[in-house]
């Protein structure tokens, strides 16, 4: 019956473990099954924000004349506006992904880890202690069968020898014969290897009670509780987990709700009103419209007497004309000039042939401009090379001064062209009086006097046979144009000086990075000491500006040098001395 028992209670603990086994191993299961939830959908939310950045991205305007066109309108700078917090809105989903993968399945991926181990633990120590109380329960039966085992052995050699001395008829020399005295001596052996094998076995049966008993009441116990502990853990992970999943939503929605808003800002800053004032602006020509049509009386030779010299007259008549020139209604003949045009676009009406002209004059300034700041910082460069002739060849920038002096004069040659056209161009238009009453494509009639050039002009036709603008030119007027030597300064002047001669030494060591910068336009680097880098091109800043101009960066371990300061966007390390971005 105590063997039954005892098993029935070793299969239920058993029964148990394994009930226990199958069920934390399915809540195991279902914190992976979640984690890859959450990977999925942080997988989709980089998708979705990539595939909007790309839509973003393709309707970005181009870099080309037509953008600047474009960025005139407040409906497309709207539109402009609108792909750019577009863009910002896909940078959010950007971090919705990267907080799901952080914040849960990273922190996931690392508890499932632990949580295996633990439960692996706590599943080796109950079967461990199962073991041991069946092991302990082995060694007590053993104990006892020895003990039943000598007290049946001491029985029967007490039978034996009890037999033996009721035998009357036995004399003294049968018994010394028949070995009485041994058997007496057999039997109280045997009564104290049963005496001592009931000792042990009530000492280890008392040891197993106490044993089954912690077994029982302490050690499965604890190791449930345990196991009950770790699965109430991993269900809270699991709460913490599926609340972090909504507040990573939660937390990019006031910057959604900016993007939102900047988009609705945007959209309500559209003016039609202004978008249709710069298509007249764009589009206005400067023609004064043509005078009234004049009568002509076709009838007077009908009312005039036969005379003597009306044949004479008649004839006089023919040869001159009936009237002026037929004006030509300029508004609404089609220019068959396509293309470029001539280099002065005298092709187009005054006020387009104007703003074509400045913006050419503007452009060409600024390349001036542009190669002024390289002849500057060469000539800078010569000197510090001839102060420091262990740094380079002064004589070799010379070719290079002499081509930007070429091209300087090249220029000034074309910003002088440019300046007469416009200068002519603009003493042929109205007055700038007469300016504020007109409106429209078609400007009316001005009251007010202009010029003598312009009054000279009306009897001519306003556009040429093939229906395109001309004017006559001025060939005995020629304009001479003071060239600003300075006309649009760049805030990011080239660098006046050279690094000393210390500088350019290299040590034995390479030098460490202290930050990066980005190309803002294109160096040449023809000179020792210098590197050429192209226009947006990234690289890695090993040493600052001294106050010379100069900044030393380094492309790879082979290649550094210097370029000038005002050529490039600064971003120092913070942890760099001095550190600061600047351009």
């Amino acid at each position: 019956m105590v063997e039954e028992r005892m098993g029935d209670c070793w299969s239920h603990t058993k029964d148990q473990f394994d009930n226990l086994e199958k069920h934390t191993q399915w809540g195991i299961e279902f914190v992976e099954k979640y984690n890859k939830f959450v990977k999925e959908r942080s997988e989709i939310e980089i998708n979705y924000a990539k595939q909007i950045r790309n839509l973003s991205k393709k309707y970005q305007p181009k870099k080309n004349s037509r953008e600047e066109e474009e960025s005139k309108y407040t409906f497309c700078r709207a539109f402009f506006t609108t792909l750019n917090e577009l863009n910002d809105y896909a940078g959010q989903h950007e971090v919705i992904a990267e907080n799901l993968t952080s914040q849960i399945f990273i922190e996931l991926t690392r508890y499932l880890q632990e949580l295996k181990a633990e439960r692996k633990t706590h599943f080796h120590d109950g079967r461990k202690a199962q073991q041991y109380i069946e092991s302990s329960w082995k060694q007590l039966e053993s104990c006892k069968r020895r003990f039943e085992r000598d007290c049946k052995e001491a029985d029967r050699a007490q039978q034996y020898f009890e037999k033996m001395d009721a035998d009357i008829n036995v004399t003294k020399a049968d018994v010394e014969k028949r070995g009485l005295n041994k058997a007496r001596q057999q039997a109280q052996m045997r009564h104290q290897m049963a005496s001592d094998s009931k000792g042990d076995y009530s000492s280890y049966l008392q040891k197993f009670n106490q044993e089954q008993n912690d077994h029982y009441h302490t050690i499965i116990p604890n190791i449930f509780q345990k196991l009950q502990d770790m699965e109430e853990k991993r269900i809270e992970r699991v709460g913490a987990c599926m609340k972090t999943f909504a507040e990573v939503d939660r937390q990019v929605l006031p910057i959604v709700g900016k993007c939102l808003d900047g988009m609705t800002t945007a959209a309500e800053s559209i003016e039609p009103k202004t978008d249709s004032q710069q298509v007249v602006e764009s589009f206005k020509s400067g023609f004064e419209p043509p005078s009234d049509v004049e009568f002509e009386d076709y009838g007077q030779a009908m009312k005039r007497t036969v005379s003597e010299n009306s044949l004479s007259n008649s004839k006089e008549s023919k040869e001159k004309p009936a009237g002026k020139s037929k004006p030509k209604l300029w508004p609404f003949i089609k220019n068959k000039n396509k293309g470029s045009g001539p280099e002065d676009f005298s092709h187009l009406p005054p006020e387009q042939r104007r703003k074509k002209l400045q913006g050419k004059i503007d452009d060409l300034n600024k390349d001036i401009h542009k190669e002024m700041d390289q002849r500057d910082a060469l000539t800078k460069m010569k000197d510090v090379y001839i102060k420091n002739p262990q740094m380079g060849d002064p004589a070799s920038v010379d070719p290079r001064l002499t081509e930007i002096g070429q091209n300087i004069e090249k220029l000034q040659a074309e910003v002088q062209k440019f300046e007469g056209w416009l200068a002519e161009v603009e003493e042929r238009m109205p007055s700038k009086s007469d300016s504020h009453r007109r409106s429209g494509l078609y400007e009316p009639q001005s009251s007010v006097a202009v010029s003598n050039n312009c009054a000279q002009d009306r009897e001519r036709p306003l556009s040429s046979p093939d229906g395109s603008y001309t004017e006559e030119q001025n060939t005995e007027t020629q304009v001479k144009a003071n060239i600003n030597p300075n006309p649009n300064p760049n805030p990011n002047p080239i660098p006046t000086t050279m690094p000393d001669d210390e500088e350019f030494d290299d040590d034995d060591e390479p030098l460490a990075t202290i930050g990066t910068c980005k190309a803002l336009y294109p160096f040449e680097g023809h000179n020792e000491g210098t590197i050429a880098v192209a226009e947006g091109e990234l690289l890695y800043v090993i040493e600052e500006d001294k106050g010379d101009g100069w900044t030393r960066v380094r492309r790879n371990q082979d290649e550094e040098g210097y370029v000038p300061t005002s050529y490039i966007e600064v971003n120092l390390e913070p942890n760099a001395k001095g550190a600061m971005t600047y351009i």
